[in-house]
């Protein structure tokens, strides 16, 4: 009895010895995860399985919420497996745990497996499934797990409510949102300050902003999250205005900003380029003592770049008292989008030797640089670093990395990039097609987006506008036209954007009357819409339709900008408005504070060229408060041409040539001076001047497009499958055109050869080529649409005048300096071009 007594004794204070061993490493374990040592902390828990110690649920969740924190996913697994062979298996704590551990280190699909075989479940395991879904962006199957759950007969709590309306808001998933509204009412749930602030934000992301705000001004309680959500509803969807409005009547209120508030508006400002009001901000960041927060540093940087205020954005960036991958970002995206790319690159290269790490949006915008300088030589070296941080496979690096290649004129490296693309999206697809278009390959860009469709990518905004560009570049009506019925059938007719390349591309393939009528009907108009149709009305010689439309955008109150200040002076330059264009050029600065450009200076010589005012386009240039640009000296040197002017000619050549030596176009028009002069000699000298400097002309090259095909035309083409029959019909046109009194200008052609040789060239010019085509091609009566890279010569002009009268049509060759509408014998520029 005794001795059994003793062992009862000695097993009892095994037991307490047992408790106290799992009681102490349970806080051993606890002490251990919440000093980050979470691999010694599991391997204590796995000791302690291996010496059958038993383990408190407090250590699986101490371990399991260290392995949240951290995402270790691995180390998640292995605590699973622990929980798996211990008699906690089928605890519902413990496995609503799992559940959030899982879909925080981003493994849905473990979550998911964990919750479906769990024997019971409770609101908090429905809750942590839909978070898990909600957050990795699936937001459908949150909002069908949802319904799931409330077929069990469990009652949502509010808790559930937040995770799926913050759903429906990514989704802009409306109707399903009202639902949960209504759901919310019948709870209870509606006075709720987290609840109702959630419920802003869904309406305002769905973007139903009065609806929000109604909420929002119902609201019984309301909290800086409130304020923040309803403040962020409008930014988000463009309305910076009523975002800084909101702002000061939360002030008024007594509502204390947060960081959260700031870095919203800071946006807003930024979306506005309101500077004073982000100034202000500023101060009151600094005055709140946010200023050393990291998150607020780099959108001040943001803020302080998207306003113009490059300088103030680097000193601020240069003051941080800490940076990180994002601060670089910002400040390298600053410069990009203010044009000082090498700023950008420089900054690139200081963050490397800092060590800091680049990122996928750092390489993005360093490549968009690259772009815009068509800097290759440093594009191909980001590339390499692409390759080595192994970003090559994301497809939005690739796709800038097409756009970089494309806007460096190496379209044949983009598009071996592109086809080697493991995965290729909308964007990809808009880089290449962009690219083609952009470096003259329209045809190419056409065939490509044609390729788009069949392989099922459907095209988006971007890519409407970029083949758009390529049909208005090729005169390419028929399939302009069918994009424009794509568009319809997107539901993109309204978007302004795709209505201004709309206009452009109708107006570029002499269409004036259609792009008027689309931009009457648009039921949003910006400045680029009334400038798209200005320049319509300049590219085909309506000066004075273009001053109408000017002056009617400013009645409306629509200020003008650089681009339709250029396009008015065009518009001018080629209908002589010489008085009209010195008062718009005037006004510019004096009552638009718009400060002219080198484009707006060559636009004014050009102007006074044209109309013969050849003193005043000097003392012009004289004046000028900028260096003159090759543009300008090409502007004078090209009106010398038409005009006859040697000596102004031969000055201007030689401006030129210094400024841009590899250009062949200044050679090109000096030769046609001194062609048109006679003076052989010089024209010998030029010639030489050319070969010596290894200077090759351009080759003159039009196209044509009938029966929805494109085809292309160059100077002397034999290589066209009915070129018999389209130099038979110019041979028959050259009968009738010298019967109706022409006669060929051989000064357009330089080849030192005989006149009957020149006459021979002169017929096969690409125009002349693509007009013949289009005849024996269409039926009668049909109107010919030619596009030609380079302005047509004054034989081709001359021809073309006599061919319309003779077959009757009229022809529209769109140059590279307007549209020339012939009919009746007769040019729309009254040969003032």
């Amino acid at each position: 009895m005794v001795s059994m007594a003793l062992g009862h004794i000695q097993s009892g204070d095994g037991l307490k010895s047992r408790a106290r061993d799992c009681f102490c490493n349970g806080d051993k374990v606890s002490r251990l995860c919440q000093e980050g040592r979470l691999k010694e902390a599991l391997h204590m828990v796995e000791l302690m399985v291996q010496q059958t110690i038993t383990t408190t649920i407090g250590a699986y969740l101490c371990l399991l919420k260290g392995c949240s924190k951290r995402k270790a996913l691995a180390e998640g697994k292995q605590v699973h497996a622990l929980i798996a062979q211990s008699v906690l298996d089928s605890n519902i704590f413990l496995a609503n745990t799992l559940v959030h551990m899982y879909s925080k280190c981003g493994s849905v699909l473990d979550a998911h497996k964990v919750f479906s075989n769990m024997p019971q479940r409770n609101v908090y395991s429905w809750t942590a499934i839909i978070s898990a879904y909600a957050d990795s962006g699936q937001g459908e199957e949150a909002i069908n797990l949802f319904q799931q759950m409330q077929r069990t007969g469990l009652a949502p709590d509010k808790v559930v409510f937040v995770v799926v309306l913050k759903a429906c808001a990514s989704l802009a998933a409306l109707e399903q949102g009202k639902q949960l509204h209504s759901d919310i009412i019948k709870r209870g749930f509606q006075s709720d300050v987290i609840v109702g602030s959630t419920l802003v934000d869904m309406y305002a992301k769905c973007g139903c902003t009065d609806d929000a705000r109604e909420l929002f001004n119902n609201m019984s309680e309301r909290d800086v999250v409130s304020w923040n959500a309803m403040i962020a509803g409008y930014a988000q969807n463009g309305l910076g205005k009523e975002a800084l409005a909101l702002y000061e009547q939360m002030k008024q209120e007594g509502v204390q900003p947060d960081k959260i508030t700031f870095v919203v508006l800071l946006k807003a400002c930024a979306s506005l380029a309101a500077l004073e009001q982000g100034k202000q901000l500023h101060s009151d960041i600094i005055e709140r003592g946010f200023q050393s927060d990291v998150i607020v540093g780099n959108t001040l940087v943001d803020m302080y770049a998207k306003c113009g205020c490059t300088e103030d954005a680097r000193e601020l960036f240069n003051n941080m008292s800490e940076r990180d991958v994002v601060s670089w970002n910002a400040m390298i995206v600053g410069y990009a989008q203010n044009g000082l790319g090498k700023e950008a690159l420089a900054l690139y290269e200081q963050m490397k030797q800092e060590g800091v790490q680049p990122n996928k949006v750092t390489f993005t915008c360093v490549l968009s640089a690259c772009a815009s300088l068509a800097a290759l030589a440093q594009g191909k070296q980001l590339h390499y670093d692409i390759i080595k941080r192994g970003f090559q496979s994301d497809v939005i690096v690739s796709s800038t990395l097409v756009d970089m290649y494309a806007k460096c004129g190496c379209t044949d490296d983009a598009r071996e990039l592109f086809n080697n693309m493991s995965e290729r999206n909308v964007v990809s697809w808009s880089a290449m097609i962009a690219g083609y278009a952009q470096n003259g390959l329209g045809k190419e860009a056409l065939a490509l987006y044609e390729q788009m469709k069949q392989e099922g990518v459907q095209p988006d905004i971007v890519t409407f506008t970029c083949v758009l560009s390529a049909c208005a570049s090729l005169a390419a009506l028929e399939q302009g036209k069918q994009l424009h019925s794509d568009i319809i059938k997107r539901g993109f007719q309204s978007d302004v954007i795709v209505g201004s390349t709309l206009i452009d591309m109708y107006a570029k393939c002499g269409c004036i009357e259609d792009a008027r009528e689309l931009f009457n009907y648009m039921s949003e108009r910006n400045v680029v819409s009334w400038s798209a149709m200005i320049a319509g009305y300049a590219q085909n010689g309506l000066g004075k339709e273009a001053l109408a439309l000017y002056e009617q955008m400013k009645q409306e109150g629509v200020q003008p900008d650089n681009v339709t200040f250029t396009c008015v002076l065009s518009a001018c330059a080629h209908s002589r408005l010489v008085d009209e264009g010195r008062y718009v050029f005037d006004s510019m600065c004096k009552d638009h504070d718009v400060t002219p450009t080198k484009e707006h200076y060559a636009c004014m010589v050009d102007l006074l060229v044209r109309a013969g005012c050849w003193a005043d386009a000097e003392l012009f240039i004289n004046k000028m408060p900028i260096q003159p640009d090759s543009v300008v000296w090409m502007t004078l040197l090209g009106a010398a041409r038409n005009h006859g002017h040697v000596e102004i000619g031969r000055r201007a050549f030689d401006l030129v040539v210094k400024l841009e030596p590899k250009n062949a176009a200044p050679y090109v028009l000096l030769s046609n001076i001194y062609a048109t002069a006679g003076r052989k000699d010089e024209l010998a000298k030029i010639r030489n001047e050319m070969k010596d400097v290894g200077v090759k002309k351009i080759p003159g090259c039009s196209w044509i497009e009938v029966d929805n095909q494109v085809h292309t035309f160059v100077v002397g083409d034999a290589t066209q499958p009915q070129s018999k029959e389209i130099l038979a019909d110019l041979d028959r046109l050259a009968g009738l055109m010298e019967e109706a009194g022409y006669i060929p200008d051989l000064s357009f052609v330089l080849d030192d050869v005989e006149d009957e040789e020149k006459e021979k060239a002169l017929c096969k010019h690409s125009e002349k080529l693509a007009i013949a085509f289009g005849l024996i091609s269409t039926p009668p009566g049909t109107t010919i649409r030619i596009k030609k890279n380079l302005q047509v010569c004054g034989d081709c002009h001359n021809a073309t005048k006599i061919i319309s009268k003779i077959v009757r049509r009229e022809i529209i060759v769109m140059d590279a300096n307007r549209s020339h509408h012939f009919k009746d014998g007769f040019c729309s520029c009254r040969d003032y071009w």
